[in-house]
């Protein structure tokens, strides 16, 4: 990556590939996006074996203003081990404890990334044009 080049967040990554006109468009966006987050956010979405520990369904959480938000999905994304079925750091966890940290989660992003996370836990795509298929494409190794 050259000097000041900024990195992408994630939801402008998902808004490339919802933008974009081909499929193979849409797979090479994501291949040249190739980051751990946007890798956990499709795999959290998409894959089956991946259950969430959070009530589905609308989050009760106050977005961020688009101009001011302490935090990005590009560091926050480490935190999804607190919120999968079946990991040590979600289940000991207390239900209302984890649902405040993933609130707290929503509430320090982007409103975009926000959104995405919610459809994430909710095994809905973050954006149109977006579905297993085309990520198993593009990265066969995430989901079986």
């Amino acid at each position: 990556m050259a000097i000041g080049m900024k990195k992408l967040e994630v939801f402008e990554i998902l808004q490339k590939v919802e933008k974009a006109k081909s499929r193979k468009e849409k797979i090479e966006i994501l291949q040249k996006n190739n980051i751990m987050p946007v890798r956990d956010v499709l795999q959290g979405t998409f894959d089956d074996r991946v259950q969430w520990n959070l009530p589905i369904g609308d989050v009760p959480y106050t977005a961020n203003s688009i101009e001011s938000y302490p935090s990005t999905l590009l560091k926050q994304h480490l935190k999804f081990k607190y919120f999968v079925k079946g990991l040590r750091e979600s289940d000991n966890l207390s239900k209302p404890k984890r649902e405040k940290l993933f609130i707290d989660m929503c509430e320090s992003v982007h409103p975009e990334d926000a959104k995405i996370l919610v459809s994430m836990i909710n095994k809905k795509a973050p954006v149109k044009g977006l579905t297993k298929k085309l990520i198993q494409e593009a990265y066969p190794d995430l989901i079986p």
